[in-house]
């Protein structure tokens, strides 16, 4: 049964940055999809970025891209969102998920059926 648990939110100004960790356990990282979504409520999970199980290759938003990275360490079961130059409405609840259905790269959020329980960032003077 994999597990994923989220850190590195809270509250940020605008401008400033913040690296969201995703602690899996559970699973093998180089065999599936992780990706990092974000919901504000009401809505559908948004794609962020994504990263591919079997070669590292990664997908990013264009509402992110140059601000977002997303990355891995296999060793310790973790996968990394940096965000930099956080705006207000970057606020949401960021949620990290993997695809363990899905055989190839994936970044569409209703590919993806394990997530974590989600953690805040707010970006506000």
């Amino acid at each position: 049964q994999s597990h994923l648990v989220e850190s590195g939110g809270g509250l940020v100004q605008p401008g400033g940055s913040l690296r969201l960790s995703c602690a899996t356990s559970g699973v093998t990282l180089d065999r599936y999809s992780i990706g990092w979504f974000r919901q504000v409520s009401g809505g559908n999970p948004e794609a962020l970025s994504c990263i591919s199980g079997s070669d590292g290759s990664t997908y990013t938003a264009d509402a992110v891209k140059g601000r977002f990275t997303i990355s891995r360490d296999k060793n310790e079961r973790t996968v990394y969102l940096q965000m930099n130059s956080l705006e207000p409405r970057d606020t949401a609840i960021y949620r990290c998920a993997i695809a363990l259905r899905s055989s190839g790269f994936v970044c569409s959020y209703w590919e993806y059926d394990q997530w974590g329980h989600g953690i805040q960032v707010t970006v506000s003077s």
